[in-house]
């Protein structure tokens, strides 16, 4: 019997008080191995702008750990695909030591995949069994295109990239596509042994059997690694194949484990307090009831940059003060750590009027709802706060003063958070949506308090 072993990695969004443990246990699994081949692998995600230390070098610091673990290949998530600019994630991966398999992303401009990218990796083992490995990531069809990507549907690559690996003995897709999409590939695609999931932050503690082929998933966050173990006979079939995970908290921590930790989270802020940005008269609290709101600075801010006539935010996106004084890229990261951007929506009165009425509907529900996703950072949705827009008792609706016109057309400066959350499906029914990538919100809040308070 030939023996493989494989270890895997997901969606760890850079939370680095996992590493030092997950680590040593890769080290280890790698030095104890009984199998002939083993191989590494990550699944996407692996970054998170949310961390300052990831925030401050655009991703670089995660595949600077990456490379110390030896990865035999990762795929891309959408926080590595969407969390960048195009020229960030062109060159996240210029120093690692490990191949981008991934074979859905694609030059807007030119129509070849990435360059930082390959379609499929043939492994070859000791015993010359070749195993296949593909990658694909989710299709976020509305925003990589903001972003100059050309992002394909996995029903028209998959076939694809399979037909480079068909002559494998074993084939193995990456995806960073989700629970649902895994499943359905599965029962469509059995000629797949292996797939190793992520994005749903789905957690398969013993693998999942689908018409054949083998689901293996290790959650989030770093708080469980994945194993894979197949068994192939002389002819190089797999005999059998099983999957299990193993909880991060089970492992050893060691003495020096908290000031690493630590070191990285004052790395990251010590570089974004580097960046000063304005130099504000005031504290601005993020109570919006205060009189200095950093709430009514911020829907000034969007509603200039999206040259909109009205504007909406939440009061749960602010998670601090912002303290009087010389302010830095660290405090607008501190208050505003999400992968959120300004959207401009324009849409007649009448949808302006119902998406009014679902806001006020859901009001009391968001007041102090836990989000999660999304592109949100936070704990709470919070209060919705109205800049241009009245409502009287009898459910009249005013924009700036004026009785809205039900047939006139307005534009509002939303969040691009609002479109994906279920909260609000006038947006998408009935809003022709601008999300204006790049530029995440607190980078356009920091440009409006960089002209409005210079230094």
């Amino acid at each position: 019997m030939e023996k493989i072993q494989i270890v895997h990695t997901n969606d760890f969004h850079s939370h680095f008080e996992n590493f030092p443990r997950i680590s040593r246990f890769i080290k280890n699994a790698r030095q104890t191995s009984i199998a002939d081949d083993f191989y590494l692998f990550d699944i996407g995600d692996a970054m998170d702008r949310a961390a300052p230390l990831s925030e401050a070098t655009n991703g670089q610091a995660n595949i600077e750990l990456m490379d110390q673990l030896n990865y035999d290949a990762a795929t891309i998530g959408n926080n590595e695909g969407l969390g960048n600019s195009h020229e960030q994630l062109e060159h996240l991966y210029d120093h690692a030591n490990f191949p981008v398999i991934l074979g859905n992303l694609y030059e807007e401009k030119t129509k070849k995949l990435a360059d930082f990218a390959i379609p499929s990796k043939i492994f070859t083992t000791k015993a010359q069994t070749k195993i296949g490995v593909i990658g694909l990531t989710a299709p976020f069809i509305l925003t990589y295109p903001l972003l100059n990507w050309d992002i394909r549907l996995i029903q028209d690559i998959l076939p694809k990239v399979l037909e480079d690996v068909k002559d494998c003995d074993v084939i193995i897709l990456l995806s960073h596509l989700g629970v649902s999409m895994d499943r359905m590939i599965a029962n469509q695609h059995p000629e797949i042994d292996v797939i190793i999931g992520s994005h749903t932050h789905h957690l398969f503690p013993k693998g999942e059997m689908d018409n054949g082929v083998l689901l293996a998933a290790a959650g989030k966050y770093g708080q469980n690694v994945g194993t894979i173990n197949l068994e192939l006979n002389q002819n190089k079939k797999i005999v059998s194949k099983d999957a299990f995970t193993t909880p991060t908290s089970s492992m050893k921590v060691l003495d020096t484990d908290d000031a690493w930790i630590k070191e990285q989270h004052t790395k990251g802020e010590q570089l974004l307090d580097q960046q000063k940005v304005a130099k504000l008269p005031e504290t601005l609290s993020n109570d919006y009831h205060a009189d200095h709101s950093i709430m009514q600075e911020a829907l000034t801010a969007v509603q200039e940059y999206a040259k909109a006539d009205v504007a909406v935010l939440s009061s749960g996106l602010f998670l601090k003060d912002l303290p009087k004084g010389i302010i830095s890229e660290k405090n607008l990261h501190d208050i505003l750590p999400h992968a959120i951007h300004v959207m401009r929506t324009t849409m007649t009165g009448d949808n302006v009027w119902r998406l009014v009425m679902e806001m006020e509907k859901n009001r009391l529900y968001l007041r102090t709802h836990q989000q999660k996703g999304m592109g949100f950072r936070g704990k709470i949705f919070g209060e919705l706060i109205y800049r241009g827009i009245t409502i009287d008792n009898k459910r009249n609706v005013y924009i700036n003063g004026q009785e809205l016109n039900r047939n006139q057309e307005y534009t509002l400066a939303l969040l691009d958070h609002y479109l994906f959350v279920p909260y609000f499906p006038s947006i998408e029914i009935a809003g022709e949506n601008e999300i204006m990538y790049p530029k995440f919100l607190r980078n356009v809040f920091g440009e409006y308090l960089e002209k409005k308070y210079p230094i």
